[in-house]
């Protein structure tokens, strides 16, 4: 339930942010841990995820495609998602997400979510993220404006991962 309401927060939050970013700026969401994102006493590890899902929805938002999205009849579908973990959240702690689009390509855009936590990098949550409409696959660049020159360090060390997987 938490997930559910903390998405619902974060998307009338982030309407007054509407448009205000641009695809390739870094996107701050921030989110308290509460009791039922927590263990006996650390975030679990599944919340990672959802928070990394959250700030997605309100990335989209803030770079003013959120609406495009649906306007155009499609979704977004998180295709692979990778952890890497540094130290515990506490709970009652405040989680700064920076989101930030590394590379897009004809199918897929790939996203960093660096959450932060009392001052210091609690995790990176890489996702691999692609638009679908139907059965269909549609290039992120219908939604998000971006010029990359070539394939991030981070992405081409991703990839060979997610093949083995």
């Amino acid at each position: 339930m938490s997930g559910l309401l903390r998405n619902i927060l974060a998307f009338c939050i982030g309407l007054f942010s509407h448009g205000s970013k641009a695809a390739s700026d870094v996107v701050v969401t921030t989110f308290w841990v509460t009791p039922f994102d927590s263990g006996i006493k650390v975030l679990k590890s599944d919340k990672y995820l959802q928070f990394a899902e959250t700030a997605q929805v309100d990335y989209l938002l803030k770079v003013g495609q959120f609406f495009n999205v649906l306007r155009s009849g499609a979704g977004f579908v998180n295709v692979a998602l990778l952890v890497k973990f540094s130290r515990p959240v506490p709970v009652f702690s405040r989680v700064r997400v920076e989101t930030r689009l590394l590379y897009a390509d004809d199918k897929c855009a790939y996203f960093s979510h660096a959450l932060q936590a009392r001052g210091a990098q609690a995790a990176e949550v890489l996702v691999k993220m692609k638009f679908k409409k139907g059965g269909l696959t549609l290039a992120p660049a219908s939604f998000l404006c971006f010029n990359f020159a070539e394939v991030p360090a981070k992405v081409r060390e991703w990839e060979p991962v997610l093949q083995v997987m």
